[in-house]
């Protein structure tokens, strides 16, 4: 499915990070497994520290965290958007809504849409869709997008395939009209029958938590978690990432008329180096035209590690100058999805940790 958008923006961009840092080297106490092997993994993968945030924090603490921080510098006013759209799949709770209590805790105007959306890595580029199909509208003038996850708390410290790469975090994206003749591209795909290679199978109503479903196993290699911790299928998320993504961009980039060279930067979603080193030699980027540091700066935070990735790269660059970039994020769903847009004079583009 195609998307084409026009005089649309992004105005303002704020990554959040928990202070709370652990080490790959930390974490491997928790492994039943040699050290040189672990020590490899670390440099293969690209894994060295992750951001997790404290027991007991939700998502609605860092986005409050965030928006606060925004009011109190006079970045953002509390009654200047008007819809609130949150992506994440580690809610605060089945109900209410957690872009209802961000709202509450906030106390914001009531003229005001929330949206939460399940969705995880490609959860960036599909809520920019959402905010830019609200444009549309007439009294929506302003929408601020929230990424946010805290899977840390659905992670198994004894699984040696999830626990290292795994981060939390949160991003805050102002979108709105843009006065100039912007056109942005998208493109979108789904395939719920691979829904298995990502997944937590305890917890919803179809297999709800119980003392069973709490008992650590060992899934293979010395690797333990329960059914109530994420399980990833490494083989096949590798597999699906190497096969859809590339005709996926290219795709997106026939559709818009453009080519690999006019893209300045390609800002992934960031499971592993590796898998990212990968991907760009099977597109023939350049490296450094592919950001590939979050996973071992902040761990893998799911749909924020590309708001993450434009915060720790780009940064205070984005309120100066402009980019032609391209955005694609892929993962649980199975879900992929890209976007070419123009990036750049943003009001500001930083990344803060939550104490």
């Amino acid at each position: 499915m195609n998307f084409t958008f026009r005089r649309k923006r992004i105005s303002g961009l704020l990554a959040v990070a928990p202070a709370h840092e652990q080490s790959f080297l930390g974490d491997m106490k928790n492994f039943n497994f040699p050290e040189a092997r672990s020590r490899k993994l670390m440099e293969v993968m690209g894994y060295d520290k992750h951001r997790l945030v404290e027991p007991g924090v939700c998502v609605s603490d860092l986005a409050v965290f965030g928006l606060q921080h925004l009011f109190d510098r006079g970045l953002l006013g509390r009654d200047e958007f008007d819809a609130l759209i949150l992506v994440t799949q580690s809610p605060d709770h089945f109900m209410p809504p957690t872009s209802s209590i961000i709202q509450g805790g906030l106390n914001l105007k009531h003229d005001l849409l929330c949206l939460d959306i399940n969705q995880g890595c490609a959860g960036f580029v599909i809520g920019l869709i959402q905010a830019f199909l609200l444009l549309e509208q007439e009294d929506i003038q302003k929408v601020v997008l929230i990424n946010a996850d805290v899977m840390s708390r659905k992670t198994s410290p004894k699984d040696r395939n999830s626990y290292p790469l795994v981060g939390d975090a949160a991003s805050i994206t102002v979108i709105e009209r843009d006065p100039t003749d912007t056109v942005i591209h998208a493109n979108l795909k789904m395939d719920g029958t691979r829904n298995e290679a990502l997944m937590i199978p305890a917890g919803g109503f179809r297999l709800p938590c119980s003392p069973e479903t709490a008992v650590l196993e060992d899934v293979g290699d010395n690797n333990f978690r329960a059914k109530d911790h994420l399980r990833m299928d490494g083989s096949a998320v590798f597999n699906f990432v190497q096969v859809e993504i590339p005709p996926m961009i290219e795709s997106l980039l026939a559709f818009a008329g453009a080519s690999m060279d006019e893209v300045d930067w390609f800002l992934c979603h960031q499971p592993n180096r590796f898998m990212l080193q990968k991907l760009a030699d099977k597109m023939k980027v350049p490296y450094g035209k592919m950001p590939m540091n979050i996973v071992e700066h902040f761990g893998n935070s799911s749909g924020v590690t590309i708001p993450m990735a434009i915060a720790f790269n780009l940064g205070t660059r984005l309120t100066k100058e402009h980019f032609r970039v391209c955005l694609a994020g892929f993962g649980v769903g199975l879900t992929w999805s890209s976007m070419l847009m123009p990036l750049g004079g943003l009001s500001f583009c930083e990344l803060i940790n939550r104490p």
